[in-house]
């Protein structure tokens, strides 16, 4: 019994986006076409591949054994559609990069832009764990994420690496001090990034193992809104040096006894390095290096 290329599409779309409306936007059909595709894969096989309820659908266990196929099938399809369109010299296509801080890559990719106009390239911002299930979920070409890596799936091209600093409100009692020490962080209101964040990660390792106590005066998602919770009094930020900015309203102190550092790794599958677009979007990035 053979399999429809076309239900498996439709299948992997639905899988990858988590909805059967944001497959057929990809897909560009619609989406009672594409519920019509995945119903008959299901029928054909006498198999339940989603769980599905009014507000989202969820991939059963055999869905899930399924996708990890199609992802493979799919990869290797666009290598070869790739291959084949090597002659046009990257005059189309996209490059999707998954990134946990922009800063540390937007001039190689305004290089990758001015060089290559007719590729589309999207940046998707998310902490380093988000923007790892990116890539390995085949949603995304390279990722940056703010550790380092050993996983033998990745190639990955270490960028920087620097020490965490705490930031204040002008308006703070600290903020006329050059630099702090993490006992001064001890039972200190702080404003933490989400869980999955490697600043908060590193923040609570430096804390635990020098026996101090982490307060969290409030949690949020990415570093702007840690920011603008600093700026307004909430409590005190920590980022990594070189994200830190130019921002009137706050002010840096270094951590002098914090040893550990944020770093800053690029990385894709190995099965996609030699992918033309990822494999010259490389290039460029180390010969800054």
């Amino acid at each position: 019994m053979s399999v429809s290329h076309a239900q498996l599409k439709a299948f992997h779309a639905v899988a990858v986006h988590g909805s059967f409306t944001r497959a057929a936007e990809r897909l560009f059909l619609s989406q009672p076409a594409i519920s019509d595709q995945v119903r008959k894969l299901e029928e054909r096989f006498g198999v339940l591949l989603f769980h599905r309820n009014k507000r989202s659908v969820r991939l059963t266990d055999l869905g899930e054994r399924l996708l990890s196929i199609t992802q493979r099938l799919f990869g290797v399809q666009a290598e070869a559609q790739e291959l084949l369109q090597d002659s046009q010299a990257l005059q189309t296509g996209s490059l999707i990069l998954a990134v946990d801080a922009p800063v540390h890559v937007l001039p190689q990719i305004a290089r990758f832009c001015q060089r290559y106009p007719g590729i589309t390239v999207k940046i998707e911002t998310g902490n380093t764990d988000e923007c790892l299930a990116r890539l390995v979920n085949y949603q995304a070409d390279l990722a940056l994420l703010g550790r380092d890596v050993n996983d033998d799936r990745l190639l990955s091209v270490p960028l920087r690496s620097d020490p965490m600093v705490a930031f204040v409100a002008r308006t703070h009692p600290w903020a006329s001090r050059r630099s702090i020490c993490l006992a001064d962080l001890d039972d200190t209101p702080l404003v933490l990034r989400e869980v999955g964040s490697v600043t908060r990660q590193t923040l609570e390792e430096e804390m635990s193992q020098a026996g101090l106590r982490i307060r969290a005066a409030i949690q949020v998602e990415g570093r702007e809104a840690a920011r603008e919770a600093v700026v307004v009094g909430i409590g005190v930020g920590v980022v990594s040096a070189a994200e830190f900015g130019s921002d009137s309203r706050v002010c840096a102190l270094p951590i002098i006894d914090c040893t550990r550092r944020l770093t800053e790794t690029l990385v894709c599958l190995q099965e996609q390095s030699s992918r033309r677009v990822v494999a010259t979007f490389l290039e460029i990035v180390r010969a800054d290096l």
